[in-house]
């Protein structure tokens, strides 16, 4: 049984990329009328790229999940809010941190701004603000408080400093927001704060567990505009 799981879950993998190659690859001979270049190699890096989703989603599965679900669960031991806070934030900072997607993109801003915009700055300052809003999210768990009550002060501070950020730093962002919810933290941190839900008395996971993605989006788009207003200064 464990074989054929394991099988289908490849074949799941394999459903997934390969509509969107063929589609790339239809553009490309067909509309565009351009050769594949290093047709062997392209082969090659697509046999790869579903043997390697393949295995970084069943690693996920078995590492990640259940860690990040029993971390959760047995926080409340602390019997301290603020020090469950504080662990929620250092998760989230190192978390973003190891983003793979972020780093291709602090190193592509670098780039095009000819080093005004240092690739390291750019992803400590994201990770402050994911990992910010990883501890309110975790706050807000804790103390039951809602989530309207929350993301709604938030947003309007997300608006309020895109008028005084520069342009450019707004555009960053919001990128940087999007390229923070990748494959290592979204697994970890709705692990971690859906098993912390899970044993707070009173709260709905599906109510409590969730939404805490949003809230590391937000933090990383205020750090992000906050750092532009201060290059400002």
């Amino acid at each position: 049984m464990k074989g054929f799981e394991a099988l289908n879950a490849f074949w799941d993998t394999f459903r997934s990329i390969f509509p969107l190659t063929a589609i790339l690859v239809f553009i490309q001979l067909v509309i565009l009328r351009k050769p594949i270049e290093n047709v062997k190699e392209f082969a090659i890096g697509f046999v790869l790229s579903v043997f390697g989703l393949h295995f970084f989603l069943q690693g996920v599965s078995m590492s990640l999940f259940p860690i990040g679900d029993s971390v959760g669960s047995n926080l409340v031991v602390l019997e301290r809010k603020w020090l469950i806070v504080i662990i929620g934030f250092v998760i989230g900072y190192f978390g973003t941190l190891v983003e793979p997607a972020l780093k291709s993109l602090a190193l592509e801003v670098e780039e095009i701004s000819v080093g005004a915009i240092p690739n390291k700055v750019l992803i400590h300052a994201v990770a402050i603000g994911f990992g910010s809003g990883m501890a309110i999210g975790l706050f807000r768990i804790l103390n039951g408080i809602s989530y309207l009550k929350i993301v709604i002060p938030l947003l309007l501070l997300t608006i309020l400093l895109s008028f005084f950020a520069p342009e450019q730093y707004v555009s960053i962002a919001m990128d940087s927001a999007s390229a923070t919810t990748g494959p290592v933290n979204i697994p970890l941190n709705m692990a971690l704060a859906i098993g912390l839900a899970k044993v707070i008395k009173g709260a709905d996971p599906l109510l409590a567990g969730f939404g805490i993605v949003g809230l590391t989006s937000i933090g990383a788009i205020v750090s992000v505009l906050a750092l532009g207003i201060l290059t400002r200064f």
